[in-house]
């Protein structure tokens, strides 16, 4: 499988890259932007499959998911995603995606998942399609804004203020003010009792 991963942070495209090389026997090419994706198909494509993370630099919501498309029109194009919420994901695939991956699968989903998409069939993991049905039902997630939850994603998976921002494609200074927000909406003192409130109150 020769695969094109997409993502601007540096953690997540090594472990991704890592699963599918030792677990699947794929060929990964890395980058992190998608300019530099364009570019890896247009000299080295088409991909049996592309995976562009949602929030990277470049992407403008769903418009580099049509770019990278009409480039790659031998394989299929996924949208990967640590903090995108169940509606786009559904807008993702009503957009030609041949399927959406949370990046909190496991190894052994996450190449299943690969292999699923690059014999063809279309990938959308339905436990977590109906999991963010239920956090967005939540009395707690109703109080947040689209942004909020994200930046909230993040600090429920440990990432600093820079990784978020990165993430987000925001200023480090914004996810601050977010993050503030946050822990008043939350009640909570700070960052980490922000993370262990929505843990327990299962939006994450």
């Amino acid at each position: 499988m020769q695969i094109l991963l997409a993502d601007d942070h540096d953690m997540v495209r090594e472990t991704i890259s890592a699963y599918l090389e030792r677990e699947g026997g794929a060929v990964v090419t890395s980058v992190n932007d998608l300019d530099t994706a364009l570019h890896q198909i247009k000299t080295n494509g088409p991909f049996d499959l592309v995976l562009l993370d949602y929030n990277m630099p470049g992407m403008n919501g769903l418009d580099g998911l049509g770019k990278a498309r009409a480039l790659n029109e031998a394989g299929g194009v996924a949208i990967l995603s640590g903090s995108a919420p169940n509606t786009i994901a559904q807008e993702a695939i009503d957009a030609g995606a041949i399927g959406f991956l949370p990046k909190t699968m496991g190894a052994k989903s996450l190449v299943n998942a690969v292999r699923f998409m690059v014999s063809g069939e279309t990938y959308v993991p339905v436990a977590f399609m109906q999991e963010d049905n239920s956090k967005q039902e939540h009395p707690l997630a109703q109080k947040l804004s689209q942004r909020e939850n994200e930046v909230l994603s993040g600090l429920c998976r440990g990432l600093s203020n820079k990784e978020i921002a990165r993430e987000l494609d925001l200023q480090e200074v914004t996810i601050k003010l977010h993050v503030r927000t946050l822990c008043r909406k939350l009640d909570a003192k700070n960052r980490t009792q922000a993370a262990m409130t929505a843990k327990e109150a299962g939006l994450f």
